[in-house]
């Protein structure tokens, strides 16, 4: 089929040339061979509604029902070129084609605007309208260049010119962006030829007639091949449906567009062209535009902005997150054993005489996993946590170093102090706790010990772990500050 309609339109732009001294000939010959194209476009537009759901079926069923427009209205001009008097015709259309044209397009650049894409917030809509309207006016600015003229009287098919053209303009934008968009109704290789079919309508508008009111055979092919264009769009999406059973699944999004910069690019070499011949209305529409698509580059910018701001925002939550998840035990919630080391060195690098260290191992808690099972072992050490938390001073680091093991880091701590502390969280302990339906008391031995000039992390944490050991060896439920003779007694080891 994609083949038949290919050959159809070559048999035509043959036609044209041969029958370049009968105008009226011509005329007959480009409204009456655009009516299989149209009916191509209907019946493929609806053929691949019937393989869609959702969006992509109601985006298939509108372009169906602007071909089933075209039809209608290149039908109604067909007839007229063999009714009416010969040299009345014309490929512009009369006034029941181009209203049934204008309508279908209109019908085609709406459903491509307003294709939803899941997900969009109300900035990511906003800059992609914004874009729509960059793209529109670059558009109409070279329009304005091309079919504005000094001197001209008659405003009204110059605004007609500019309306259209301006239509099929955004029509082939909004196919780029469905595309650019990642959950576009349609493959990429589909889409390419109806955004050739909104560039070819766009420059038929400007193809001038030679003198005499023929037009040139290359002249009329540029204004049949939006029709063989648009057609092949739904053949193709058709073709690769046979082929690939999720024809219409999202592709990878691009996060930013360069399509209003490319806006700005056009209308300032439009502004390089009209400037030397002078001062004139022409040149006055380039300069609107530009200052028109430069207020909605400045938008867009704003917008971006604004998504870069909350990007930046969300990066930075995720970072402390992350670090947070890193330095945390994720079942207590205290520190784990990395961030404890780190904040005991930066102590002794700040006040190494008054930092000390609280080893803690709790007594009994293989025995509560063992009878209870593990959910009632967490819960264990999770009441051991809150306690921990209750009896330490502000400033204190309690953290878990991993199953039954703790440690609490006592900045700025003399001796006493930090027997006071070993001494508040040894009643917290003592007092039960109620797992799975039984009354536990989470009995700990606790070492204690001070940092000495010289020391590093590991000497007094191994330092505390004796004690501990040595808190063990005494009957377990109690706390030992570490002395130099406890290194010389193994048996707690």
């Amino acid at each position: 089929m994609i083949s038949a309609a290919i050959l159809w339109t070559g048999l035509a732009t043959v036609l044209f040339y041969l029958l370049a001294a009968n105008a009226d000939r011509q005329v007959q010959v480009f409204w009456t061979f655009q009516l299989p194209l149209d009916t191509l476009l209907v019946i493929s537009s609806w053929q691949v509604s019937r393989i869609a759901s959702g969006a992509v079926r109601r985006f298939w069923r509108v372009l169906a029902s602007s071909g089933v427009l075209f039809l209608f209205g290149d039908t109604f001009q067909t007839v007229l070129t063999f009714l009416d008097p010969p040299g009345t015709w014309s490929t512009t259309g009369g006034l029941v084609q181009s209203s049934c044209f204008a309508i279908g397009l209109v019908v085609m650049v709406v459903a491509t605007l307003a294709y939803p894409h899941p997900g969009r917030t109300g900035r990511t809509r906003l800059a992609f309208w914004l874009d729509s309207a960059s793209v529109l006016v670059a558009g109409a600015v070279v329009a304005w260049c091309f079919a504005a003229h000094p001197g001209q009287d008659d405003f009204s098919d110059l605004a007609a010119t500019l309306a259209a053209a301006g239509a099929a303009i955004t029509a082939c934008f909004g196919a780029v962006k469905m595309i650019l968009s990642g959950n576009a109704p349609m493959r990429k290789t589909a889409a390419i030829t109806m955004m050739a079919a909104a560039a070819f309508t766009a420059l038929g508008f400007f193809v001038a007639p030679e003198p005499g009111g023929a037009l040139a055979g290359s002249i009329y092919l540029i204004r049949l091949m939006p029709s063989l264009l648009v057609a092949l769009g739904p053949r193709i999406q058709l073709v690769i449906a046979k082929f690939d059973p999720a024809p219409f699944t999202e592709r990878r999004r691009k996060p930013y567009s360069l399509l209003p910069y490319g806006a700005i690019a056009i209308v300032f070499g439009a502004l390089i062209v009209v400037l030397p011949q002078g001062v004139d209305f022409r040149l006055w529409g380039v300069v609107v535009g530009l200052g028109l698509i430069c207020a909605l580059v400045a938008g867009r910018q704003l917008v971006a902005f604004h998504d870069n701001t909350d990007l930046i925002k969300k990066l930075r939550e995720h970072e402390t997150r992350l670090r947070h998840q890193a330095l945390t035990d994720g079942l207590t919630g205290l520190a784990n054993r990395t961030h404890f080391h780190e904040q005991v060195e930066a102590a002794l690098a700040t006040d190494i005489q008054r930092t000390s260290v609280l080893l803690i191992d709790l007594d009994g808690f293989k025995q509560v996993n063992d009878s209870f099972g593990h959910a009632a072992g967490d819960q264990l050490l999770i009441s051991v946590a809150d306690k921990m938390r209750a009896a330490v001073r502000d400033g204190d680091l309690p953290a878990r170093f991993g199953g039954d093991e703790f440690g609490i880091l006592l900045r700025d701590c003399q001796g006493p102090e930090a027997e006071q502390t070993a001494q508040r969280l040894l009643a917290a302990l003592a007092e039960p706790v109620s797992v799975e339906g039984a009354r536990i008391v989470a009995n700990a031995s606790i070492g204690a010990a001070g940092a000495e000039p010289g020391d590093g992390v590991s000497a007094v944490i191994r330092r505390a772990d004796v004690a501990m050991y040595a808190a063990k060896s005494a009957g377990k439920g109690t706390w030992k500050r570490y002395d130099t003779g406890m290194e010389s007694v193994g048996s707690f080891h």
